[in-house]
């Protein structure tokens, strides 16, 4: 089970989304209504510490980070 990220959708200009944090299968289709109180949410996309190149940070070239920018990682 993988721990997803959620906000209410606000109704009203000005108000603010809840956010929820809901455990579900990593087959299951993103919820669109909450399942205990039934108001409409959304998926939260968020960023994580993931690989996507062969390699590690250890293999980056001298002076360079492994993420590509300097000042963001170190």
């Amino acid at each position: 089970m993988a721990t997803y990220i959620y906000e209410s959708i606000p109704g009203k200009a000005g108000q603010k989304p809840k956010r929820y944090e809901i455990k579900q299968s990593m087959n299951d289709q993103p919820l669109t209504k909450h399942p205990e109180t039934g108001e409409q949410i959304r998926r939260v996309v968020s960023g994580g510490l993931g690989v996507m190149a062969k390699g590690s940070a250890s293999s980056a070239p001298s002076g360079r980070h492994s993420c590509g920018s300097p000042g963001c990682c170190h």
